[in-house]
């Protein structure tokens, strides 16, 4: 599936006050969401060794679905596109890695 598809999709399913004008809500459910995906890894170092069972990989799947859920109500709200984001992500990783700046910190390395 593309990215727009996926975000006209995520849409028909979102229920939140003021659709289309706050981008505060999807912010806090991206990071809640994003929350649980660490917790879930947490444990696996906890309890498991690092090693993720089948199990695991399946609840991920889900909770990396719903951080991709918020990432594009969110844009959707920011009126900027999916695919723009994941176009300007892969172009900016790719001057990085061109320019050997893949390590180290600030936005425009």
């Amino acid at each position: 599936m593309d990215f727009k598809t996926y975000q006209k999709k995520a849409l028909r399913t979102a229920v939140y006050p003021n659709i289309g004008s706050n981008y505060i809500y999807p912010t806090l459910g991206l990071v809640g969401e994003a929350g649980e995906v660490a917790e879930k890894i947490k444990k696996v170092i906890r309890d498991d060794k690092g090693k993720i069972s089948k199990e695991v990989r399946l609840n991920l799947i889900k909770e990396l679905g719903d951080v991709l859920w918020y990432i594009a109500i969110l844009s959707y709200e920011l009126k900027i596109p999916l695919d723009t984001i994941a176009k300007t992500n892969i172009n900016k990783l790719h001057s990085r890695k061109a320019r050997g700046k893949l390590g180290g910190s600030g936005d425009d390395r």
